[in-house]
């Protein structure tokens, strides 16, 4: 039966989900339960196909990346696919008639990453950003509004911000990994090598920037999404606020974690302010 064959797909993308990231887990466990699986679902998608470009060094990475889109294309065209982290992900896509340009855009940017190791300028930035961080948080955003166009217009450009947000602030995170294993510098213009604090200050207020405007989504979110998003958008901020407090020189030689103590603090602290209505 279908209906078994699909279970066990939700089951692979919330497990992926909980394998790959604590913190991501615990924020979509905050979710509705009437959308939480649609969230497991897209981050398992996403999640493979950056690990394909960022993880898989012993292996044909061009040729498992063709596969693998190969195969998300039968999966969205057939509506069924015996990968089950895809059978999950076309479910959601349809069940939300996720805009197919926000997949492709998507996987442009995670193929570039097969190739391309330094963004030289400011428009190639925006570009990887937008199709790495952007349109995922517009899929969630498909999700969390349940399709509806005109509150998903409404809150587009918010959704945007967050999730720009969220990767810049990964960027500045793991820029020991992505500099010294992966040889790739995401920030135009900036020398990594000898960052100092004057150009760490422009990232950061640049993020606090998306901050802002993301904040001002969530508020307008659905009861069933707000409180998960907000607990994401605590953790970040959280993240951002100790990247703030490292020398900028220490940054590229550690990479900057919210203690599980920390996550459970955030937790409470965001779930008070969400009963108050304190967002």
């Amino acid at each position: 039966m279908k209906a078994i064959f699909d279970n066990v797909s939700y089951d692979c993308s919330k497990s992926v989900t909980n394998a790959y990231s604590t913190s991501f887990s615990l924020a979509t466990k905050m979710l509705s339960k009437t959308i939480r699986q649609d969230i497991y679902n897209i981050y398992g998608f996403v999640r493979f196909a950056d690990e394909i470009v960022d993880s898989f060094h012993d292996f044909d990475k061009q040729y498992l990346f063709d596969k693998f889109e190969e195969d998300l294309k039968l999966a969205l065209e057939q509506k069924i696919s015996l990968n089950p982290i895809l059978n999950s992900f076309q479910h959601t896509f349809h069940h939300y008639s996720i805009d197919i340009s926000l997949v492709n855009s998507f996987m442009k940017s995670m193929r570039m990453d097969l190739h391309k190791s330094k963004y030289l300028n400011i428009e190639e930035y925006k570009d990887y950003i937008y199709g790495s961080a952007d349109v995922v948080g517009l899929m969630c955003l498909k999700v969390f509004v349940k399709g509806d166009k005109e509150k998903y217009e409404g809150l587009k450009e918010t959704a945007m911000a967050l999730g720009s947000a969220f990767q810049k602030v990964n960027f500045l995170r793991d820029l020991k990994a992505d500099h010294d294993d992966l040889n790739r510098t995401y920030f135009p213009n900036t020398d990594l090598n000898n960052l100092d604090e004057a150009s760490k200050k422009d990232i950061i207020n640049d993020i606090e920037s998306d901050f802002a405007l993301g904040l001002e989504g969530i508020k307008k979110l659905p009861m069933e999404a707000k409180f998960g998003v907000f607990m994401a958008y605590r953790y970040y901020s959280q993240l951002l606020k100790k990247l703030k407090q490292t020398p900028a020189l220490e940054i590229k030689n550690a990479r900057i974690r919210v203690p599980n103590y920390k996550k459970i603090e955030i937790l409470t602290r965001s779930y008070v302010k969400f009963q108050l209505n304190l967002l």
